[in-house]
Order: C-alpha cells, then sequence, then structure tokens
C-alpha cells in the first residue's frame, strides 16, 4: 500500500505541477463525474457530469490497483486500468494510472498511447524497457534495464515496450497525463484489423511474403 501511495502521490504531483502540461483540457470546475445517463447532465471532454452537489467519495476511489492480475495468457500479462472508466472523477483531471503484472519472460510488447506520456515504476523485478523515435530522429532505439524502485518515462505517441527478463514474477505501476489515455499494439491493430488489411500491401510495406502476412493476420485476427 505504501508504494501505491507514493506512485499517486508522485503522479498528482508531477502532472498537476504549474509546470506541467497536461494533454487533456484543463478542467472549467473543481469536480466533473462521469456519467453513463446524460438527464440533467453537461457533456464536457467526452462524459457527462453529474450535478457536482450530487459526488460523493465512492466518484474518486478504486480499490482493484493492489489485486495482482492473471498472467495466463500468450504475452504473460496484465493490466489493471484506474482510469474515467474505474474513476469517474478522474473526468477532466487529465490523469490516469495502471497496474501492469508481468509473468517470468512476460511482456508488453510494442505499442503507444495516442493521448498521454507515461511514467513507469518498478515495484517488484527486473524489466527491460524501452521507446523508439520518430524518424525525425532516425528511429533511434532509447532503453534501459529498470530494477525494484527505478523509474522510466514514455514520451506521449512513441512505440514503447517492456520486457520481465528475470526468472520471477515483476510488478509495475505507471501513471499518465490523461483520464484516458488509450492503447494501440502495433502488431494487434496491422495485423488484426477488422475488417483486415490487404495482406499483398502489408506484404510489400513490411518486405514480407504475401503467405506470412495471411498467417499472422490469422493469428491475431483469432487471437492466439
Amino acid at each position: 500500500m505504501k508504494a501505491i501511495q507514493f506512485l499517486i502521490g508522485f503522479a498528482v504531483l508531477a502532472l498537476a505541477s504549474s509546470l506541467a502540461s497536461a494533454y487533456d483540457p484543463s478542467p472549467l470546475q473543481d469536480i466533473c463525474v462521469a456519467i453513463n445517463n446524460p438527464k440533467d447532465g453537461v457533456f464536457v471532454n467526452g462524459k457527462f457530469c453529474k450535478d457536482p452537489k450530487l459526488a460523493r467519495a465512492e466518484d474518486f476511489f478504486f480499490s482493484g490497483l493492489g489485486k495482482p492480475g492473471n498472467t495466463a495468457n500468450r504475452l504473460g500479462v496484465d493490466e489493471t486500468d484506474a482510469n474515467v472508466e474505474q474513476i469517474p472523477g478522474l473526468n477532466t483531471l487529465g490523469i490516469s494510472a495502471f497496474r501492469i503484472d508481468y509473468a517470468p519472460y512476460g511482456q508488453r510488447p510494442p505499442h503507444i498511447h495516442p493521448r498521454a506520456s507515461e511514467i513507469l515504476l518498478v515495484l517488484e523485478g527486473t524489466l527491460h524497457v524501452g521507446f523508439v523515435t520518430s524518424d525525425q530522429l532516425n528511429n533511434t532505439l532509447i532503453s534501459k534495464v529498470l530494477n525494484k524502485g527505478d523509474a522510466f518515462v514514455f514520451p506521449i505517441g512513441l512505440i514503447h515496450f517492456q520486457f520481465n527478463i528475470g526468472k520471477t514474477n515483476a510488478v509495475a505501476y505507471s501513471a499518465l497525463n490523461s483520464q484516458f489515455p488509450g492503447e494501440i499494439t502495433i502488431a494487434d491493430a496491422v495485423f488484426g484489423a477488422n475488417p483486415p488489411i490487404n495482406p499483398d500491401f502489408l506484404a510489400k510495406a513490411f518486405q514480407l511474403d504475401p503467405k506470412t502476412v495471411k498467417d499472422l493476420q490469422h493469428k491475431f485476427i483469432n487471437g492466439n
């Protein structure tokens, strides 16, 4: 619990600082608790807001980050989100967090967050992490091996990854400067698109045989 409190406190101080510039629009009121029913609500930044006089503690609370995730899957990783979907009081505040559990050699494959930068803090284990710059900087790989207590930043919109290189489970927490940062896993998006992207186009783009592309599409579209 101390680690969770430290991360949340650190994220709030860093992202709410007057020197920080959140990607989400700044709030125009003290609170804007998200609701799904538009009745008696005001549409702000993608979510309707309840009357602030009706806000309660549960609107700003989530207890799921202390529970280990299920890593019994093909990637050996599980994420527990704490964004505006779980904490409606985050609406318009420009901040969210999540817990990542990694099995031995589990990984979060190359992906991007289209609406947020991310800071990751390792609580247990050893992770190899990194991001790739845009072609403006020659697609340079910037990577680091992280141990317990280490932190690393992934800039907004850049492809990044994490890989548990240890023989034991690993745990990390991330804070992001968006209430709903989104996630696009590159392989899933390219080879698992629905409807599928033309395999001949992908074959030329990735310099692969069309049959190989079709095999990849079959695997990703079917979740294998």
